[in-house]
């Protein structure tokens, strides 16, 4: 999802509550707030030497322990107006993917990529998900573009790979 793709659906739905999905059946706690916005630029080398660059807009969600327990959760119409807030100090890239950086201590601290949305009642739900790592350099690897990452290591020094 790009972030203009998020801040249209905050600024169409300011009255609902915006809830996360983290994993599967999982929502970030109701005591979250928004801590950080990140842009970033990412200019990369892979291990086949081929070269990319692009953007991204994190977004940081926080639990306060000071409001554990706490039922009621932040509506879309405050986070938006979080996020111009932000926008006004640091313009975010507005045609770029959006990310949510999160952690619990049972789940470790992740960028996790918007898979689906949903109107559920008075909840704007984001159903966030992980993105698996990647040879991206398959054909100077070797490595078969069926192959999932749970296979056999084939992006071995002898592979011509790395």
């Amino acid at each position: 999802m790009k972030t203009n793709e998020f801040l249209s659906l905050l600024k169409e739905n300011p009255n609902k509550n915006l809830l996360f999905e983290y994993k599967p059946g999982q929502l970030v706690p109701a005591n979250y707030h928004i801590t950080e916005v990140k842009n970033i630029t990412i200019d990369s080398v892979d291990c086949g030497a081929g070269t990319d660059f692009w953007k991204e807009t994190i977004i940081q969600l926080w639990e306060s322990p000071e409001e554990i327990g706490k039922r009621d959760y932040m509506s879309a119409f405050k986070a938006l107006s979080i996020l111009n807030k932000v926008d006004k100090i640091k313009p975010m890239e507005k045609e770029v993917e959006v990310k949510f950086e999160y952690s619990n201590p049972n789940f470790h601290t992740a960028q996790l990529f918007v898979n689906a949305h949903q109107v559920a009642g008075n909840n704007l739900v984001f159903h966030l998900g992980v993105e698996q790592t990647d040879c991206k350099a398959k054909d100077t690897c070797g490595v078969p573009v069926e192959m999932t990452s749970s296979s056999a290591n084939s992006c071995s020094p002898e592979s011509g790979c790395c």
